[in-house]
C-alpha cells in the first residue's frame, strides 16, 4: 500500500527579522565544481554534461530535492524508531512535477509504501511525521534570499540579526539587572568585536512558554551552547550569556591542546596566571591553594605537582599554572590550579551577567541545583509535590505543564528545598510509551523563577522524540549512587532515578518559600543570601572574576561541595594524561620502533578504556569524518603490533575490533581483510598466494594492498595521514585554535591598554 503527501512550492514573499542559522562557504574548484564547506562536511557539486559540466557529481539543485526526501525519511524514521517498528519494509521516494509554463513552480510528489500489516494508526502517524518535515515547512514558508556585497566574510563578525522585539521594547525579567533588549544587544556586541560570527542552529518551542535554542561560532561549531528561558528573547539571553560565561572561562577549549605559540606565550590561559614551580620530589608548591582545601584535595598527601601541570600548554617545564581565587571569609587571593579546576568543576560554578552580583547570584544557584539534586539522586529521596493551589499562581507555567500532559507526559512538580533550606524545584516527566523518567531541576532564590528553570531545561534542545530515550527508574540503588550516574545527571540529566523518589510518602514537608530580595540592589542581596547559606554549612567559596573580554564573568568554586566528578580523578583518571601519549601520537607515522614499544607500554599500563577514542586522550579536534577522528586506544594498540610486526597480539585486537568497536563499513572491511590475511600467515599450512585472488574479489584490491602491504611492511598506520605537534593538517583543530587565539589576544590588548 502506497500513501502520498503531495507539497506544492509557492514562493509569495515574506519579510522578517531572524537569525543566521548555519555558514556555508563555497570555493570555487576547477572547471563548474564547486565545493561547499559547513562544520565538518564537505560538499561536492557539478553541473551534468548538458550544462557544460563534467556530471561527476549531483549538481545544486539535485542536492536541494534530495534534501525533502532525506528529511521526509528522517521523521518517518524517529517515529518508527520511538516505536519499536522497523523501517526494512518501508520505501519512500520524491518526484518532482514541473509547472510547464513556469518552471520556477513545482509540486514535490512523495510517496512511501508501508507494510500490509501496519494499523491505521501508525500509517496515520508516519504521514503526520513526513508532513513534520523541516525542509518541507521552509520551502512551504517561502524563504526570501538577501544578496550583498562584503569587503571580508572572515571579517564580517556581525553575531547577530536582530530579533524583532519590536523596537524600543524594555522587558524586565526577574534575576536580570537591565532589560533582555539591551541583555541581547550588549553580549552580541561583545561577540561582535572579539570578531566571532554567532549562528543559531535551531530554535524549539514545543509547549506554550517554553523556549530553547542552540547557538555556535560559524567558524568553529565546537564553541556551543543552549538556551533556555519562557520567550524567544530570554531564552536567547540564557544563551548568549552561556556563551560568553565559556569563553571567558576558558570552558570551550578545555582539555585541548593549545599548541607550541601558545604554550610558550607571556601567559597561557590569563594574564594575571603564576607559575609555581615543584617542591622538592615533587610536592605541591606552598603557594597554591590553602589549608581548607588541601584537607579536602591531599588528605593523605597523595597530591604531587606533576597532577597539577596542565593539559593546554603541557609545558613541564614551566610548571603549575594557577588563577587567583577570592577567598569569601576573608577576601584574601588563594591561586587554584587551573588543572584541578579542569579536571574536577568542568563547567559547574560559571556565569556572565550585566552585573557581577547577577553572575554570582547565576553561579550561586546553579552550584545549589546540582549539589542538592545529587543528595535527592543519591539518597533515594522522596520529595513533597507542590500543591495545586500553589501552581495555580504561576499560570504561563501551568500553561506548559499541561501542554505535556496533553501529549501523554505525566508531570509532577515538586519541592526540592529540602524543607526550605535550599532555593530548588524539581519538575519530573514521565514517558509511559517507554517507562523512562526525567527528572530536571532548577534553582534561582525565587520560588517563581526556579520553578520555570525546572520546566524550560526539561525541554532545553529536546524533542519530542528525545523524550523516548529516557531511562527507566530502578530500585537497585548501586545503579543510582554510581558516580557516573551523576556525571550523566550534570551532562544532560539523563541519569537514572530511584523508584523510592516516586514514593507517596515524602521525606520532607513542602515548604513555599522564597529567598528573593524585595529591594532596588536585589542581585546583590540575593548573592549575600547564597553565600550565607554555604557559610551555614561551613562551606569556603572562592570567587575568580573575568572581565577582560568586554563582560562580567565569574567562576566560583566550593571545594567538597560543588565537585562534578570525584576528587580522587585527580591522582587516578587526570585528563594531563594527555601529556604521555600526545606527542609520540601526533609524530606516530615518524616513530621508529624503540619509541613505537615506549608508546605501546604506556598505552598497556596506564588504565586506559580501550574504546575511549584518542582525540579525547590527547586533546586534539580531529575531523570526525576521518580514521584519526574514529581512532579508538584499541585499534592504535592494533596499528603499533602491526607495525612492529607483532601478528599475534594483532591478530588477537583485529578479532576484538571486529566484535566490539564502532566504525565505518570502509574500516569494518579492512580489518576483516586483514583477520584473514593475518589467519593465513599465522598457520603454517596455508599459502597466502592461494587465497589472493578470491580475497581481492571480496575486499578490492586497495584494502587488499593495504592489508598485505601491513604484512610486509610497505603499509604502515593505514588511512592516518602524518601530523606533529605542528598540528599541520588538522584544521578542525586549526579552527578550534583560532577561536581560543581571539579571545587571548583580546586578553593581550586589554593589558598593554
Amino acid at each position: 500500500m502506497c500513501s502520498a503527501i503531495t507539497i506544492a512550492v509557492d514562493n509569495s514573499s515574506h519579510t522578517f527579522i531572524g537569525t543566521i542559522s548555519m555558514e556555508i562557504k563555497v570555493n570555487f574548484l576547477d572547471k563548474l565544481r564547486l565545493e561547499a564547506k559547513f562544520d565538518d562536511f564537505t560538499v561536492i557539486a557539478d553541473q551534468s554534461i548538458r550544462y557544460k559540466g563534467d556530471g561527476s557529481v549531483p549538481g545544486p539543485f539535485d542536492y536541494f530535492l534530495a534534501s525533502s526526501a532525506l528529511c521526509a525519511a528522517y521523521f518517518v524514521k524517529l517515529y518508527c524508531d520511538a516505536r519499536g517498528i522497523s523501517t526494512e519494509n518501508i520505501r519512500l521516494s520524491q518526484n518532482n512535477i514541473v509547472d510547464p509554463d513556469n518552471r520556477y513552480r513545482q509540486i514535490f510528489k512523495i510517496q512511501i509504501e508501508l507494510p500490509a500489516d501496519m494499523s491505521a494508526k501508525d500509517r496515520q502517524g508516519i504521514l503526520r511525521s513526513i508532513d513534520r518535515c523541516t525542509v518541507k515547512k521552509v520551502v512551504q514558508a517561502g524563504p526570501e534570499f538577501l544578496i550583498e556585497e562584503v569587503e571580508s566574510l572572515d571579517a564580517d563578525a556581525q553575531a547577530l540579526l536582530a530579533l524583532n522585539s519590536g523596537g524600543n521594547g524594555k522587558t524586565y525579567i526577574p534575576g536580570k539587572d537591565l532589560p533582555l533588549e539591551q541583555t541581547i544587544a550588549n553580549m552580541s556586541a561583545v561577540l561582535a568585536n572579539l570578531g566571532i560570527k554567532i549562528e543559531i542552529a535551531s530554535w524549539r518551542n514545543l509547549i506554550p512558554n517554553v523556549w530553547s535554542l542552540h547557538v555556535r561560532d560559524a567558524h568553529s561549531p565546537m564553541c556551543f551552547t543552549n538556551g533556555k528561558g519562557s520567550t524567544k528573547e530570554s531564552a536567547l539571553a540564557s544563551a548568549l550569556g552561556e556563551y560568553i560565561e565559556r569563553l571567558s572561562n576558558n570552558h570551550f577549549y578545555a582539555g585541548a591542546y593549545w599548541g607550541e605559540a601558545i604554550a610558550n606565550a607571556a601567559f597561557v590561559h590569563y594574564p594575571h596566571e603564576r607559575w609555581f614551580k615543584p617542591g622538592k620530589k615533587g610536592t605541591l608548591p606552598s603557594e597554591i591553594l590553602d589549608e581548607y582545601c588541601l584537607s579536602i584535595y591531599n588528605p593523605d598527601a597523595e597530591l604531587r605537582a606533576s597532577h597539577l601541570i596542565d593539559t593546554n600548554s603541557g609545558n613541564v617545564e614551566r610548571g603549575i599554572c594557577a588563577l587567583p581565587f577570592v577567598r569569601q571569609s576573608d577576601k584574601e587571593v588563594v591561586y587554584f590550579p587551573v588543572n584541578l579546576i579542569e579536571n574536577l568543576f568542568v563547567s559547574n560554578g560559571m556565569s556572565a551577567g550585566n552585573t557581577l552580583a547577577e553572575a554570582q547570584v547565576q553561579c550561586l544557584s546553579e552550584i545549589f541545583e546540582r549539589a542538592v539534586k545529587r543528595e535527592i539522586i543519591e539518597r533515594e529521596l522522596a520529595l513533597p509535590d507542590v500543591p495545586q493551589a500553589v501552581l495555580d499562581q504561576y499560570p504561563h507555567i501551568l500553561a506548559g505543564i499541561r501542554a505535556l500532559e496533553e501529549q501523554g507526559f505525566p508531570v509532577l512538580v515538586k519541592d526540592a528545598s529540602l524543607g526550605g533550606v535550599y532555593p530548588v524545584m524539581c519538575v519530573t516527566l514521565m514517558n509511559p510509551r517507554t517507562g523512562g523518567v526525567f527528572a530536571s531541576f532548577g534553582a534561582h532564590p525565587s520560588f517563581e523563577v526556579a520553578l520555570e528553570r525546572s520546566l524550560t531545561e526539561l525541554l532545553q534542545g529536546r524533542s519530542f522524540e528525545g523524550l523516548n530515550d529516557l531511562p527507566p527508574p530502578t530500585f537497585v540503588s548501586e545503579a543510582v549512587t554510581e558516580p557516573n550516574n551523576f556525571v550523566e545527571h550534570f551532562i544532560d540529566s539523563s541519569g537514572i532515578v530511584s523508584w523510592r523518589f516516586f514514593s507517596a510518602k515524602s521525606d520532607y514537608a513542602f515548604v513555599e518559600w522564597d529567598f528573593a530580595s524585595k529591594g532596588i540592589d536585589t542581585n546583590s542581596d540575593e548573592a549575600d543570601t547564597l553565600f550565607g547559606i554555604l557559610k551555614s554549612l561551613n562551606k569556603e567559596a572562592y570567587v575568580a572574576v573575568h572581565d577582560q573580554l568586554g563582560a562580567t564573568a565569574c567562576r566560583i568554586v566550593v571545594p567538597g561541595y560543588s565537585e562534578i566528578y570525584p576528587i580522587e580523578d585527580l591522582i587516578w583518571d587526570n585528563t594531563n594524561k594527555a601529556l604521555l601519549f600526545r606527542e609520540d601520537v601526533l609524530n606516530l607515522l615518524s616513530l621508529d620502533d624503540t619509541s613505537l614499544v615506549a608508546l605501546l607500554d604506556r598505552l598497556e599500563n596506564n588504565e586506559l578504556d580501550e574504546y575511549s577514542d584518542i582525540a579525547t586522550l590527547i586533546g586534539i579536534e580531529f575531523d570526525e569524518n576521518t580514521i584519526w577522528g574514529q581512532l579508538t586506544v584499541l585499534e592504535l594498540k592494533l596499528l603499533i603490533h602491526l607495525a612492529l610486526e607483532k601478528w599475534d597480539e594483532a591478530h588477537e585486537l583485529v578479532g576484538a575490533f571486529l566484535q566490539y568497536n564502532d566504525n565505518t563499513a570502509d574500516r569494518k572491511l579492512f580489518y576483516q581483510a586483514l583477520d584473514a590475511v593475518l589467519a593465513i600467515h599465522l598457520d603454517d599450512e596455508l599459502e597466502i598466494s592461494d587465497y589472493t585472488s578470491n580475497l581481492r574479489r571480496m575486499f578490492g584490491d586497495a584494502r587488499m594492498d593495504a592489508a598485505l602491504g601491513a604484512l610486509d611492511g610497505s603499509v604502515r598506520f593505514y588511512g592516518l595521514t602524518p601530523t606533529s605537534l605542528k598540528l599541520e593538517g588538522l584544521d578542525r583543530h586549526q579552527r578550534l585554535l583560532d577561536s581560543y587565539t581571539k579571545i587571548h589576544t583580546a586578553r593581550e590588548k586589554r593589558v598593554l591598554a
